[in-house]
């Protein structure tokens, strides 16, 4: 499942899903590339919110909404699918009650390449213009290379009994159309399939496929959502499954999938990005409690402010449960509970010395104070320190505080990020421009703040819009903030 949209101003991208608003409307897309004998094909799952259109009563007096679609997929500015349709909402009696979503499913049979995706939204209804949104799609299987399809997050599902377009493989599959899993939600369910596994290891072979939840700052994989299960090679395998999240703690995560032979050795993976917010999630301090610090580095740090300190700054690169831990149980905690956590937090970084992991981050924590430290925060608790110390030093820094227009500003770009993302970039400014405090006001990596107006806030001193979709400002001398994004230095 790929790329979410909303319409139209604010698009939030997260790995996986990206937002649209158009006017009053609001819609939630995303999409799925999978293959079959017949040829790849790409699946768009469409949730409209009822409460952000308009009901018109029918001859029957229930009331009804519309919207219109058009979608379109271009490969090297030729079309090669595209579809206009309409799509309903269910009838209502009334349209006070109207807090919930209508849901739509098409597919596009395409070959492999890159489309450009461009979808238009609007309420038939309303007489606000479609506005439209564009994506790169990635189409790409293999006749020969096992793969996974993209992960279909599912709402829910049955056994199929009437075949439709939700229908696949002997199941109807509600899909879930956001990388964004609220408290309210208790399970993460979701489908894939993987091919050409027999091509590879052989008709009816055994073979060990996985699921779990890994941080996503840290990659570590968090044991208590894993699941194995042994598979035995098909034209197409496929694993529709659920994981309880009920306990998982606030914070970035993946959904990590993989396939490895009898050897254990890794055949191919798939990962989706997705975020939780959970404040009830409980820590288990029992689990903490049970690591033994006996003759470890964190046993002689003694002094239990200094700890509180150390375990403080280790913030920006914890897991949800880290955090928690940091943020709810730490206050409270004992000096042996303190070390014990703190071990157990390197460790799980770097097993064979984690000593040497602590005092490497330790030096980067100097730094970032140094560099990024104000009269107010330490630097490992502003947006530029906790970047640099989750990713890196970036490997441009363009720095502009005196253009006539803008506010401070600096724009980051790392040429790799996370081993997995290429050229992304990272846009602080400093709105008050007296604590020398900046922060993040845009950027194009996972799980980041995604501000398509980022040009205007930046701006903001003498340029303001109440257009939510005006994104664009006028070229003003001596601003050069987009010539810094297109090519920092």
């Amino acid at each position: 499942m790929k790329k979410l949209f909303l319409i139209p101003v604010v698009i939030l991208i997260s790995f996986f899903s990206m937002e649209l608003q158009a006017k009053n409307l609001w819609a939630f897309l995303t999409y799925g590339t999978f293959n079959s004998p017949e040829g790849p094909f790409v699946e768009t799952y469409l949730s409209v919110a009822g409460n952000s259109v308009k009901f018109v009563k029918k001859e029957n007096g229930k009331f009804q909404a519309t919207v219109n679609i058009l979608m379109t997929f271009k490969l090297n500015t030729e079309i090669k699918a595209f579809k206009k349709y309409e799509l309903f909402s269910p009838e209502i009696e009334d349209t006070t009650k109207n807090d919930f979503y209508f849901v739509d499913q098409q597919r596009f049979s395409l070959s492999n390449g890159t489309y450009d995706f461009e979808i238009q939204l609007s309420d038939k209804n309303n007489s606000a213009q479609p506005f439209p949104y564009n994506q790169n799609i990635l189409v790409d299987f293999s006749q020969d290379k096992p793969a996974f399809s993209d992960i279909e997050l599912v709402k829910s599902f049955t056994k199929t009994t009437n075949l439709t377009e939700l229908s696949k493989s002997g199941y109807d599959l509600i899909p879930y159309t956001y990388t964004f899993y609220p408290q309210t939600e208790s399970k993460l369910a979701f489908y894939v399939e993987l091919y050409n596994m027999e091509r590879v290891i052989g008709k009816d072979q055994k073979f060990i496929l996985s699921w779990y939840i890994e941080s996503f700052e840290s990659n570590i994989r968090l044991h208590e959502y894993v699941k194995v299960k042994k598979e035995v090679t098909k034209e197409v395998n496929v694993l529709l499954s659920e994981i309880s999240i009920d306990n998982l703690a606030s914070g970035n995560y993946n959904l990590v999938l993989e396939a490895r032979n009898q050897l254990n050795e890794l055949i191919t993976s798939k990962k989706l990005f997705f975020q939780r917010m959970n404040p009830k999630a409980q820590i288990m301090l029992s689990d903490i409690q049970s690591t033994d610090i006996a003759n470890t580095f964190a046993e002689k740090i003694s002094n239990t402010d200094t700890l509180k300190e150390f375990i403080n700054c280790t913030y920006p690169i914890a897991t949800g449960f880290e955090k928690s831990f940091i943020r709810s149980t730490l206050k409270t905690s004992d000096l042996k509970t303190r070390q014990q956590f703190f071990y157990s937090f390197w460790a799980s970084r770097d097993m064979n010395d984690p000593e040497k992991a602590w005092k490497y981050y330790k030096d980067q924590v100097y730094k970032v104070q140094v560099n990024f430290g104000t009269p107010v925060k330490k630097g490992y608790q502003t947006d530029r320190g906790r970047v640099y110390l989750e990713y890196g030093p970036p490997n441009t820094r363009s720095t502009m505080y005196n253009e006539p227009s803008n506010y401070p500003y600096e724009i980051w770009q790392y040429y790799t990020l996370n081993n997995s993302q290429r050229n992304k970039k990272f846009v602080f400014y400093s709105p008050d421009m007296v604590t020398s405090d900046f922060f993040l006001l845009h950027s194009d990596a996972i799980g980041e703040v995604y501000n398509p107006r980022w040009k205007i806030d930046l701006r903001g001193r003498i340029y303001s819009t109440g257009d939510l979709q005006d994104t664009q400002v006028i070229k003003a001398w001596g601003d050069f903030e987009q010539d810094y994004w297109d090519l920092p230095n």
